[in-house]
């Protein structure tokens, strides 16, 4: 018999890792049109420690305690009425809605048409570290900028998680991909399939000319000086800051910003390629649930090789 509480990490106010907080709380009930998961792994990802901060509160407006968390993998253990996609016993994995409770807890409701069958390839936790990050890179690439076969891609930060799924997509859509990265990085993107590596404390990387396509996962100077890489006629999606309209128009290229949204199609599609051996999932590091704060102060270093897994069940 399932006890009717559970383990949950949750904010009750803004700010440092020190308001990460270990509570006990009610077991959700799935609405008609979600089903119950028991977590089996979840990971972190940026998006968490910007919510935790309060960076995003004008965007999302969470009502507090919040679970952080908006990675999941993990048993289907109860389903809604009008839920006939997903049955109990299902092993799954999503990238749930961000308005709504988080991953970090040993059960999350979630709306059933934002999870997918994980990849059986994949264990717990390689499919946890999927969804955020590999939709990120699925809409950015496939979405925004529409990236073709031929076409010469310039991917920032390819040693980080969106980075990582980003020079894999972009090689199977037949495109040439450089990647900026650390040089102890450098074996890693190219056994993902990366081209050209540029070592960005060595390398300028904006001598390129002529790109199709440059997908900005760090913001700032990078993204400023990612304008002149571009042919004209050229796109620009970022993940990190929205740019600047009449930059984009000077150099003559199109610029976007790219929010992730759940996608379950799009989770199917990525189990499909991670099932044939198309997918590889780098993990970073691995942390229980009363690690949380330990985590977070990984991701914000900024130098993770992949993915932070928070194992919660067994």
């Amino acid at each position: 018999m399932m006890s009717n509480v559970m383990k949950a990490v949750q904010i009750s106010d803004f700010g440092g890792q020190n308001v990460l907080a270990l509570n006990t709380v009610d077991i959700p009930t799935p609405k008609v049109d979600e089903v119950l998961i028991k977590v089996r792994a979840a990971s972190v990802n940026p998006v968490d420690w910007k919510i935790r901060e309060g960076y995003l509160q004008p965007l999302l407006n969470h009502s507090l305690p919040l679970t952080l968390g908006w990675d999941v993998a993990g048993e289907v253990v109860a389903t809604g009425d009008n839920v006939t996609s997903l049955a109990i016993g299902d092993a799954v994995y999503s990238r749930p809605e961000i308005a709504n409770n988080g991953s970090y807890a040993e059960y999350i409701a979630v709306s059933a048409d934002e999870v997918a069958i994980k990849p059986a390839s994949l264990s717990w936790q390689e499919a946890a570290g999927v969804p955020l990050a590999a939709l990120t890179a699925w809409q950015a690439l496939n979405e925004y900028v529409q990236l073709k076969q031929g076409e010469r891609v310039l991917i920032h930060g390819g040693s980080g998680a969106v980075g990582q799924f980003a020079i894999q997509l972009a090689k199977l859509r037949g495109a040439t991909v450089y990647t900026t990265t650390s040089s102890r990085n450098t074996e890693l993107v190219l056994g993902l399939g990366a081209d050209h590596v540029i070592d960005y404390r060595e390398k300028d990387f904006s001598t390129l000319e002529d790109l199709d396509v440059v997908f900005d996962t760090i913001g700032g100077e990078t993204q400023d000086n990612s304008f002149k890489t571009l042919k004209k006629g050229g796109r620009l999606v970022s993940i990190a800051k929205t740019p600047e309209e009449d930059k984009a128009a000077a150099f003559g290229v199109n610029a976007s910003f790219c929010f992730v949204l759940p996608n379950r199609a799009q989770l199917e599609k990525l189990a499909v390629l991670a099932d044939a051996g198309q997918l590889t999932v780098t993990i970073d590091s691995e942390f229980a649930l009363n690690q949380v704060a330990e985590a977070h102060a990984r991701s914000e270093t900024g130098r993770a090789q992949g993915k932070i897994i928070i194992n919660v069940s067994a």
